[in-house]
């Protein structure tokens, strides 16, 4: 991918050649993710989007820590969806009032958690309000609040729809006056609003209206608020391309509405922050997943390398994560970027699975054992969105460079 340097054939990760990388790690598979790529991305953001536009970063995307600490430095707040997230983002010096947490069957002990430690809870229910109105009162601290609103709409072609029709996150709009009158009869510290409608998308006008939408949706339930709007968190849902014909998602669009909402905002609600959450976009085109040839095989004519990664630990590249019908990731053979694509062949894992298929009859240099099998667009939903204790194989290593 165009992201990553090749010099004398071999592609470079964070300005390390890839051999040299493999014998750094000491082995193979791992996750390797490139900190001059996390940061040029919030750079290009940065520019593309008005200045008073606040950028969350979505941590289940990748709660790598020490990824999580570069990310926690450039940008303006954290998002965490458990209490083992929350405990990375908090360790790793995310200040407590920048930190939000969402997700629709919190445990009692996570919301415990969450006001203990003085962040701000997504509620997503009528219980989650009667228990941190408990919590609350046990702890003397008032529970920091924003709703989370099901719209009545969708993020048209949206890789997964998150809002519009029945969905387990966040509140039904028209039951959202409601909600909004129980926390204020709770004596909860009310902050805002929070939607997120769906995500990797990329159509940026499907974005930009969706944008719009949400906004309009806060403004017409803002009239229920038991206190004043200090935050409203429209998601994200910006995607990155991973197949063939696929396009780089246009940020103009998305820069011209939200200049227009910025600017409304800070009419209508003056004291409240407009912030837009990313994960996927974020940090996705920043990693690579790099595995060894075990083996090269014919069956039945069929040209098969099996390599000692697979399934277990990127379950994307698989097709197992969300794909209706198998597409193939991004893939090269990493010591060979400038030799002739000259056969056909399938990549496979090491594990007794036929779903574990890493690349189906893709056209590639030809590989041997011992080269290096690297995986692109690697840097979201990788690791910890695989299931990396099947059949007793190693955990994957991950590093940053």
């Amino acid at each position: 991918m165009k992201q990553f340097p090749v010099h004398n054939g071999e592609l470079v990760v964070g300005g390390i050649p890839l051999k040299q990388l493999v014998a750094r790690v000491g082995c193979t598979p791992f996750y390797a993710y490139d900190r001059a790529l996390l940061s040029r991305r919030v750079e290009e953001l940065r520019a593309a989007l008005p200045t008073r536009l606040k950028l969350h970063y979505a941590m289940k995307a990748n709660p790598m820590p020490a990824l999580v600490a570069h990310m926690a430095a450039r940008v303006d707040g954290m998002d965490v969806a458990s209490g083992g997230e929350l405990k990375i983002a908090l360790d790793v010096g995310v200040a407590p009032k920048d930190i939000s947490f969402a997700g629709p069957g919190k445990t009692e002990t996570e919301l415990q958690q969450a006001v203990a430690s003085g962040v701000l809870v997504i509620v997503e229910s009528f219980r989650e309000v009667s228990l941190l109105a408990a919590i609350s009162k046990m702890l003397g601290l008032p529970a920091r609040v924003a709703v989370r609103i099901n719209p009545d709409f969708e993020l048209k072609s949206a890789g997964m729809k998150m809002g519009g029709g029945p969905k387990p996150f966040g509140v039904d709009a028209a039951r959202v006056p409601d909600l909004l009158k129980s926390i204020g009869e709770a004596g909860l510290a009310f902050e805002g609003f929070h939607i997120f409608v769906g995500s990797q998308n990329l159509r940026a006008g499907a974005i930009a209206e969706a944008l719009r939408k949400s906004y309009t949706l806060v403004t017409e339930l803002a009239a229920y608020a038991p206190g004043p709007i200090k935050l409203i968190n429209l998601g994200g849902g910006f995607g990155i391309p991973y197949f063939p014909g696929e396009q780089s998602l246009d940020l103009t669009p998305i820069g011209t509405v939200m200049t227009t909402l910025v600017e409304e905002a800070s009419k209508a609600f003056p004291q409240a922050e407009l912030v837009i959450e990313l994960g996927r976009y974020l940090v996705g085109e920043s990693g690579l997943y790099v595995s060894r040839v075990l083996d090269r095989k014919v069956s039945n004519g069929e040209l098969f390398l099996v390599i000692d990664g697979g399934m277990h630990h990127h379950l994307a590249a698989s097709g197992n994560f969300g794909q209706v019908l198998r597409k193939n990731f991004p893939v090269a053979i990493g010591s060979r970027m400038h030799a002739i694509k000259a056969e056909a062949v399938t990549i496979v894992g090491p594990l007794c699975t036929p779903l574990d298929i890493l690349a189906e009859r893709m056209v590639l240099p030809r590989g041997e054992p011992g080269d290096l099998v690297v995986i692109f667009q690697s840097g979201a939903y990788g690791a910890t969105a695989s299931p990396q204790a099947f059949l007793g194989h190693p955990p994957v290593v991950e590093v940053l460079v």
